[in-house]
C-alpha cells in the first residue's frame, strides 16, 4: 500500500531528483576520478573518456537509486516504519509504471554513451556495461535479488571498487596493473561503508520484509566490525602503496579525511534510527573528501 504521509506538492522535475538521490552519486564519481588520476599519473588521460565514463556511473547509479526505490516498494521493504529518506513510489509520488519507464530511460541512455568507451575498451568494457545494469536491477529485483540475500556489500565492493576504478584505467590505457588494483581498494571500501551504514540504520524494517542484509544476518556488532576493518583499511592502503609500490607521499594526503572518517566511527558506535541518517551523510561527505584527496595524491 502508497504511503500518503507525503502530500503531492513537488514539481515533477525535484520528484525525480529526490528519486536519484543526489546525496549517493558521490559513489559514482570517485571510482572514476581515482582511476582517471591513475591514468594522468601514467601518461594516458583522456579528458573526453573520463568525462564519458563520468556521465556513464551517474546514470548507471541514478539507474540504481530508481530500480531500488520501485523494487523495494514492491517487496514491501518501504514501509511507513522506515527510517530513512522518503523513496518516491512508496510516498505514492511516482507509480510503479512510470518508475519503470525512467529505468528503461536512464540504462539505455547510459548504454548508448558507453558505446564510445565500448568502442575504445572493447569487449571488457562491454561485459563491464553489461554486468553494471544487471547487477543494478538484480540488487532488489528479479527472482533472487541480491541485497535481499546478503550479498549487497559484495557487489557494491566490487563494482564500485575492483570493476568502477579499474575499469576507467583500462579504457584510458587499455591495460590494467597492479597499483590500479591496490587504489581501487579503499575505493570500494569507503563507498561500501555507505551501504553498511544505510543497512545498520534499517535493520529493524528490512528483517521484517524479509530482507536480509549482512547487518540483519549477522547482527549489529558485525555491521559495526565490518565499517571499521573498511575505514582502516581505507587509511591503510595508501600507506602501504607509497611504502612499497610506485605511488609517492603526495597520497598520503588523504590523511586530512581521516578526523571525519573518526567522527563517523563514532556515529556508527552511538546514533540508533533515525539519528544515523547524520552519518550516512557524513559517510558520504567522507568519500567524497577522500577521494578528491586520493586523486590528487595520485596525479602529483
Amino acid at each position: 500500500m502508497q504511503s500518503t504521509n507525503h502530500p503531492i506538492t513537488l514539481s515533477y522535475f525535484k520528484i525525480w531528483y529526490l528519486a536519484a538521490r543526489p546525496r549517493t552519486l558521490t559513489a559514482a564519481v570517485i571510482p572514476v576520478m581515482i582511476g582517471s588520476a591513475l591514468a594522468f599519473r601514467d601518461g594516458y588521460f583522456d579528458p573526453l573518456i573520463a568525462f564519458t565514463a563520468l556521465l556513464c556511473a551517474f546514470l548507471l547509479q541514478i539507474g540504481s537509486n530508481y530500480a531500488n526505490d520501485l523494487f523495494d516498494f514492491m517487496s514491501g521493504a518501504d514501509s511507513h516504519e522506515r527510517k530513512g529518506p522518503m523513496r518516491v513510489v512508496a510516498a505514492g509520488l511516482v507509480t510503479p509504471g512510470q518508475m519503470k519507464i525512467a529505468l528503461v530511460i536512464v540504462f539505455g541512455l547510459a548504454f548508448i554513451l558507453g558505446l564510445y568507451l565500448i568502442n575504445i575498451g572493447g569487449w571488457p568494457i562491454l561485459a563491464i556495461g553489461i554486468a553494471s545494469i544487471i547487477v543494478a536491477i538484480a540488487y532488489t529485483g528479479g527472482p533472487y535479488p541480491l541485497g535481499y540475500y546478503g550479498w549487497g556489500d559484495l557487489m557494491v565492493f566490487l563494482f564500485f571498487g575492483f570493476i568502477g576504478t579499474m575499469g576507467t584505467y583500462y579504457v584510458h590505457t587499455l591495460q590494467i596493473s597492479f597499483t590500479a588494483f591496490l587504489v581501487s581498494i579503499p575505493v570500494g571500501a569507503l563507498i561500501t561503508n555507505i551501504l553498511i551504514i544505510n543497512n545498520y540504520r534499517d535493520m529493524d524494517t528490512d528483517a521484517k520484509a524479509g530482507k536480509r542484509t549482512t547487518a540483519v544476518i549477522f547482527g549489529r556488532k558485525f555491521a559495526r566490525t565490518e565499517f571499521t576493518i573498511f575505514l582502516f583499511l581505507a587509511y591503510g592502503i595508501p600507506l602501504i602503496v607509497w611504502l612499497f609500490f610506485d605511488l609517492t607521499a603526495w597520497i598520503m594526503l588523504t590523511f586530512f579525511s581521516f578526523p571525519l572518517g573518526l567522527r563517523v566511527l563514532a556515529m556508527m558506535n552511538t546514533l540508533h534510527g533515525r539519528e544515523l541518517n547524520l552519518a550516512l551523510e557524513q559517510t558520504a561527505k567522507l568519500v567524497a573528501i577522500y577521494g578528491i584527496l586520493f586523486a590528487i595524491g595520485i596525479s602529483v
